[in-house]
C-alpha cells in the first residue's frame, strides 16, 4: 500500500528552488503545497511555474497544520531563524548548506529539534546520488582494503566572473569552506565516517575582488573570509585525509597546473577510488588496484542524474516509518563544525578536537525504482 504524501512548504523562491521544486515532482512521498519568500512575486512565480497550490506569507505557511516537513532555501544568514521558527511551530526542517553560519546557532537547531521530537536535516543530498553510492559500495566489500587516507580537491577562481550577485561568497559565511566544503566533508563522511580532529592552513589571497559578471560589473568586493583553505581531517576509525578548497586558482573547476586532479581519492591497502564530482549526483568511477590500470566500475544504484530533493524524500520516508534519515541534522552539525574548526586551526596553529559525531549515513539500498527511496 502507497504510502500518505508528505506535504511540504517551500520558504525561500531563489535560483535553487527550481532545482528542488522541479526534482521534488517526481517523488511519490512529496507533496509541495505552499511557497513563500520575502519577495512575494517570487513566490507566485514559483508556485505557478511548478503548479503548488499556493503562495503566502512565512507566518501564514507556518500556521498550516497539513505542513510537516518546511524546506528551508533561504540564504544562510536567515537559515538559523527560519529553522527555529519551523520548529517551534511544530515542522520538520529540511535546509539548504550549511547548517547555519555560526556554530552556536546550529547547536540551538539540534538541541530544539530534539526536544519536540522532530526531524531536521539538510543539504548536501549529493552523496544519496548513484556515483558516491556505487563508492559505498565498493568501500563497503573490500575492494581497496583497508581505507588508508584520502585526497579532496575543490578549485576554482571564484565566482565574480559569472554569477550575477557574488558578494556574498566573500563575506562571513561564505569563502570556498563553507560554499563547497560541505559537499565534499559529507562525501568523505559517508565513505570514512567521522572525523576526530583537524588542522589547517587558511588565507586571502585578494583582499579586494572585482566583479566583472553582469549586472554589477564593476564594483568592487571587500572580501572577509579566507579564500584558499587547506586543511587535514583524522577519522575516527583511522584513515587521514587532505581538503583544498579555493577560490584564487586561475583555472577551471577541477583543473591545477594543466594536469586534472581528481576531486576526491580515497586510498586503501588494496586499491584506489576515484570519487566523481561530490557536487554532481552521478559521474565516473575508478577503480585502480595495487597491481593494474585504473578500470571504471558501472554505477550500482540509481540516481545519477540531477536530484536535489532526495534527501528532502528520505526525510519525509522517515516520518511515515520512523527509520533513521540520511542527510540528518547530527551529519550536517558534524560538518558545520569541520570547517569552523578548520578555520581556527588556522588561526590558532594547532590541531582542534571535533566534539561532535555522527554515524555513517546508511546506503540506500539497490535494486529501487524511480521516485521510491525504500523497498
Amino acid at each position: 500500500m502507497a504510502m500518505k504524501r508528505v506535504k511540504v512548504g517551500v520558504v525561500g523562491c531563489g535560483n535553487i528552488s527550481e532545482k528542488y521544486l522541479r526534482v521534488a515532482k517526481k517523488f511519490q512521498i512529496l507533496e509541495v503545497v505552499a511557497c513563500s519568500d520575502l519577495i512575494m512575486s517570487r513566490a507566485r512565480a514559483r508556485a505557478k511555474e511548478f503548479g503548488v497550490p499556493r503562495a503566502c506569507v512565512v507566518k501564514q505557511l507556518l500556521a498550516d497544520p497539513e505542513i510537516e516537513i518546511v524546506l528551508n532555501l533561504t540564504n544562510p544568514g536567515a537559515h538559523c531563524e527560519v529553522a527555529l521558527a519551523a520548529l517551534k511551530a511544530g515542522k520538520n526542517v529540511y535546509g539548504e548548506k550549511p547548517m547555519a553560519i555560526r556554530l552556536e546557532d546550529g547547536r540551538r537547531m539540534l538541541e530544539t529539534a530534539r526536544a519536540k521530537r522532530l526531524l531536521i536535516g539538510g543539504a548536501p543530498d549529493t552523496f544519496l546520488g548513484a556515483g558516491i553510492q556505487t563508492c559505498r559500495k565498493l568501500i563497503d566489500d573490500g575492494a581497496i582494503g583497508e581505507p588508508v587516507g584520502a585526497t579532496a580537491f575543490m578549485l576554482c577562481p571564484g565566482h565574480e566572473s559569472w554569477h550575477p550577485g557574488p558578494e556574498f561568497y566573500y563575506q562571513v559565511g561564505g569563502g570556498p569552506m563553507f560554499d563547497m566544503g560541505p559537499y565534499y566533508l559529507t562525501a568523505l563522511i559517508t565513505l570514512l565516517g567521522p572525523v576526530r580532529r583537524v588542522t589547517g592552513s587558511a588565507r586571502i589571497t585578494f583582499p579586494q575582488r572585482t566583479i566583472t559578471s553582469k549586472p554589477k560589473y564593476g564594483k568592487k568586493i571587500k572580501v572577509e573570509v579566507p579564500t584558499h583553505v587547506a586543511g587535514v581531517l583524522d577519522f575516527a576509525r583511522g584513515p587521514v585525509a587532505t581538503i583544498v578548497v579555493s577560490f584564487d586558482v586561475c583555472a577551471a573547476f577541477g583543473i591545477s597546473g594543466g594536469a586534472q586532479v581528481p576531486f576526491v581519492e580515497v586510498y586503501g591497502s588494496e586499491g584506489t577510488i576515484t570519487v566523481p564530482d561530490p557536487n554532481c549526483f552521478g559521474g565516473p568511477v575508478f577503480l585502480t588496484k595495487a597491481v593494474g590500470e585504473p578500470r571504471m566500475v558501472r554505477l550500482t544504484r540509481r540516481y545519477a542524474e540531477e536530484n536535489r530533493s532526495i534527501g528532502l524524500a528520505d526525510l519525509a520516508y522517515a516520518l511515515r516509518t520512523g527509520r533513521p534519515h540520511r542527510a540528518n541534522g547530527e551529519m550536517t552539525y558534524h560538518v558545520l563544525e569541520i570547517m569552523h574548526a578548520i578555520h581556527e586551526a588556522s588561526r590558532t596553529g594547532k590541531h582542534v578536537k571535533i566534539k561532535s559525531a555522527c554515524k555513517r549515513p546508511a546506503p540506500l539500498p539497490a535494486g529501487l525504482r524511480e521516485g521510491i527511496l525504500d523497498k
